[in-house]
């Protein structure tokens, strides 16, 4: 099981989406400075970090009175993989492994991003927990993917950058576990604390 963003994709994309392009056009639309969007918008991201609103782009366009979908097509060009991702995904398609993708991101963002880099594709299955109603680093996520895809958590890895969805894997009782240490190409390695780390997901291969 894998995570999209952070894990597959380049989360350089997303850091960039919010705190510059986002405050850009929140700061055109209010008649203010990107400084002082990016103040305003800051307690509002912190606010819900972690739960399912943080990553759903209806509650943002609602809340920011931008049309973060369209945002998101006008940019897709800088969707991209992070290194050794795309090769693993062709190597473990032929592995005989079930490949399963588990992410947070909205369906809609899904779809844009799977437009620009067809990462589909390489999965037997692909989750959003939006159509869960909760996302990974709710408990009560896991036994409701487990309805769905009848998993053996004794026997199945499990692959992502965030460390609270991590910690929420690990009490479920998956045994497997790694942590990306750099999900963002342009940004410094994360600590990973007690989890076993990679640097990218081509080092499972």
């Amino acid at each position: 099981m894998l995570d999209m963003d952070g894990t597959l994709l380049d989360l350089g994309f997303d850091t960039w989406f919010w705190h510059t392009l986002v405050p850009k056009h929140y700061a055109a639309l209010h008649g203010i400075s990107e400084e002082e969007a990016r103040t305003r918008l800051r307690p509002k991201f912190v606010d819900i970090a972690h739960t399912l609103q943080w990553y759903c782009i209806d509650y943002w366009t609602r809340e920011l009175g931008l049309e973060i979908a369209v945002l998101k097509r006008t940019v897709q060009e800088r969707v991209g993989y992070l290194p050794g991702a795309e090769g693993f995904l062709q190597r473990l398609s032929t592995s005989g492994k079930r490949v399963v993708l588990v992410t947070n991101s909205h369906p809609e963002t899904l779809a844009i991003k799977d437009e620009r880099v067809a990462l589909t594709q390489y999965f037997h299955a692909t989750y959003s927990t939006h159509s869960f109603g909760m996302p990974k680093e709710h408990a009560d996520f896991w036994p409701l993917l487990l309805q769905q895809e009848n998993f053996d958590p004794a026997r199945s890895l499990f692959v992502d950058d965030s460390l609270p969805v991590l910690e929420s894997a690990r009490r479920f009782g998956i045994a497997h576990i790694r942590a990306v240490r750099q999900p963002d190409s342009s940004a410094p390695p994360q600590a990973t604390g007690d989890f076993i780390a990679i640097d990218r997901v081509c080092e499972l291969y």
